[in-house]
């Protein structure tokens, strides 16, 4: 392997959150008063931090969202996490493969602390990431599609960018990656491939991934 730092999104790459909070986002938004469908959801909010919805309602409205919006929809998702969530399926086995091999790896998230450790309990992905191997939007000032997060990662994880490979399944996700100047490798078992244009390679089975990053510098180096 060419990468010495693998980052993982969080939300559609190791936990299958994403058609949950897009679902009770559209539901969420449209109760007060910000009428929202779920591929509307997808659109335009998924990878990104909480911050960007509040930033695109007040500039496509003119009117804040409630004060307790964030509470009350983390509550409601992290109860649904409880019920519904699941690991992405194949991950469990890259995640066995990475750490056999010694292979470096932690998640980047747009989502809280608390949502990833929430998602990683519920899935049982916790034995895969200490504290070390979390970074999310809220440790820097600005979210996805900035690189502001990914760089963070890898300066914390020691490890200069162009070392790194992200695997991301987001539009937003993809243009932070390439602009921390990492290489990006996009799930596309959601997201259209078209909408994940210039990443370094397309997969769809994350089940392929282990054999994809293995064989990566057979191909191509530095």
């Amino acid at each position: 392997m060419r990468y010495d730092l693998v980052i993982f999104d969080n939300d559609g790459v190791l936990v299958d959150s994403e058609p949950i909070s897009n679902r009770l986002l559209a539901a969420y938004l449209t109760e007060v008063g910000h009428p929202t469908s779920y591929e509307d959801s997808i659109r335009d909010y998924m990878g990104s931090a909480m911050h960007r919805v509040h930033d695109l309602v007040r500039e496509r409205t003119g009117r804040p969202l409630p004060g307790d919006f964030d509470d009350v929809f983390h509550a409601r998702v992290f109860a649904a996490f409880e019920r519904e969530l699941k690991p992405v399926a194949g991950v469990v086995g890259v995640l066995e493969k990475l750490a056999g091999d010694g292979v470096p790896y932690c998640v980047a998230s747009s989502g809280s602390h608390e949502r990833i450790r929430v998602g990683h309990r519920t899935t049982g992905l916790s034995r895969f990431f200490d504290d070390g191997r979390i970074f999310s939007s809220q440790d820097v000032g600005r979210g996805k599609p900035a690189p502001d997060l990914f760089l963070y990662a890898a300066e914390r994880m020691g490890v200069a960018p162009e070392r790194c490979v992200v695997v991301e399944d987001s539009p937003l996700g993809v243009q932070a990656a390439m602009a921390a100047g990492m290489d990006v490798y996009g799930f596309a078992a959601m997201t259209p491939a078209a909408k994940l244009a210039g990443v370094t390679r397309l997969f769809a089975d994350m089940g392929e991934l282990a054999g994809l990053l293995a064989s990566a510098g057979d191909h191509d180096s530095r």
